[in-house]
């Protein structure tokens, strides 16, 4: 079995058919040299745009974390950290259970004090790779 690259080639342009000239024009129009210029991508300005970790959803934090992985303003390790689910249940410092069933992708929710009292409780266990990992995301989200 043979595989083959799908990017656009000159040499494999779409020929006018009576069946796709419309979608022809279109592309023509569209690829056409005197269109104007591209608009070029940015990454937001993340320090600009801090988010209030207090009270922020799951999703909202992993796209944060993504524009600053992509920046290199936050190493692999701890954009995996961030990017994992929250456990339907947890302890907190004190040993109390809490239920975390209910925080989903559109949330709101404090992961800042969550990933505190997390980093609380590691380094009480003596885990000395959680602790670090939870200090490197403690320090993304007090930044």
């Amino acid at each position: 079995m043979e595989i083959t690259s799908l990017r656009f080639s000159p040499n494999l342009s779409f020929r006018k058919h009576s069946d796709n000239s419309q979608f022809t024009n279109g592309l023509t129009d569209s690829f056409s040299a005197g269109s104007g210029t591209l608009s070029s991508f940015n990454v937001e300005d993340i320090a600009a745009g801090q988010p209030d970790f207090a009270a922020i959803s799951a999703a909202e934090l992993r796209n944060h974390a993504r524009q600053s992985l992509d920046s290199g303003a936050l190493d692999q390790d701890t954009y995996a950290a961030i990017s994992e689910p929250l456990p339907m249940r947890t302890i907190d410092p004190n040993g109390n259970i809490l239920d975390l069933s209910d925080v989903t992708d559109g949330t709101s929710f404090n992961f800042r004090d969550y990933y505190k009292d997390q980093l609380q409780i590691a380094m009480s266990i003596g885990d000395p790779e959680t602790v670090k990992t939870l200090k490197s995301v403690v320090s993304f989200l007090d930044a």
